[in-house]
């Protein structure tokens, strides 16, 4: 257990399954993306962690760059979603990997595809450490996922309840009352 300002959190995902569940990750993509150099699109602030330990585990050639977007305050999304920090690499006609801690409603990574989507890119797909069926809105395919989660707030391992939690080595839940 810890606790985050207010709040309790139970362990959810110990450090281990995640490093196992992106060792998964990049073994697949290693294959996947062979002879191909993709961008990597990490978004921030969450997906840092993640991004880092994903990019020890390739062997392929391939870039990383990172967008910042904002959509949280406190425990629940705003549905409103701000770009803070922008891509500056070329992406007409490549592979473009986005890279995410978490995927909930979709919201951020329609506007991400909505965004890409000018650049022509020959393709995007979609990496997430979490994703959460239950609260997600959208049709875009999640091409690599971790772990499916419920619908419930995590922090840990990059993500973080108002800014704190980013680095606790593990996932924890919000503890039911």
């Amino acid at each position: 257990m810890v606790k985050i300002k207010d709040k309790t959190f139970e362990r959810y995902l110990s450090a281990e399954d995640i490093e196992r569940a992106i060792n998964f990750i990049g073994n697949k993509m290693n294959t996947d993306f062979a002879g191909k150099k993709p961008l990597f699109l990490s978004v921030l602030n969450g997906s840092f962690l993640f991004a880092a330990d994903l990019m020890k585990t390739l062997t392929i050639d391939c870039e990383i760059s990172f967008v910042k977007l904002a959509s949280y305050e406190g425990t629940q999304s705003t549905g409103n979603i701000r770009t803070l920090i922008g891509f500056n690499e070329e992406i007409e006609n490549r592979t473009v990997v986005i890279l995410e801690d978490i995927v909930d409603t979709g919201n951020t990574l329609q506007h991400m595809f909505t965004q890409l989507a000018q650049y022509k890119p020959l393709e995007i797909k979609v990496a997430t450490l979490l994703f959460k069926p239950e609260a997600y809105t959208k049709e875009l395919k999640i091409d690599y996922i971790g772990f499916e989660v419920p619908n419930k707030f995590v922090v840990g391992y990059g993500l973080d309840y108002d800014g704190l939690g980013r680095n606790l080595r593990d996932i924890y839940k919000l503890k039911e009352e």
